[in-house]
């Protein structure tokens, strides 16, 4: 489904979600994988494997597939349930955030009164 406007903010494209019953399942599976690694990394820390050299790098691989099995979750979902949605914007060209005033788009000069700045914060009390 898409729209022809063209003023800012407008649905340019907008695909809904596909809302597959296996990628719910496999969510939820892996939410379940999510919070048993959870749970040994808490177990983990509270017996004190992270005192010996092996039990910190058991631990630090527990971290990793804590993240990694995250981040599967968050994109299944992103992919599966969420839909495609594309908006008008307004479009810049890349120099325009750079400036906040509109007589400020030439830039300055590079060595306008760089001299008396610096003397000024070498000798604060110089006079003109």
């Amino acid at each position: 489904m898409s729209s022809s406007g063209s003023t800012y903010g407008d649905i340019h494209r907008y695909e809904p979600a596909r809302e597959s019953t296996a990628a719910a399942i496999a969510i939820v599976l892996l939410t379940v994988v999510e919070v048993a690694f959870v749970f040994m990394f808490a177990y983990g820390l509270v017996s004190g494997w992270g005192l010996t050299e092996t039990g910190n790098m058991f631990l630090g691989a527990i971290l990793a597939v804590i993240f990694v099995d995250l981040a599967f979750i968050l994109a299944l979902y992103r992919k599966e349930f969420l839909p495609d949605v594309v908006i008008v914007k307004k479009r810049r060209r890349k120099w325009e955030d750079l400036y906040i005033r509109e007589e400020d788009v030439d830039g300055e000069a590079l060595g306008d009164g760089t001299w008396d700045t610096v003397k000024r914060a070498v000798y604060p009390y110089y006079k003109r």
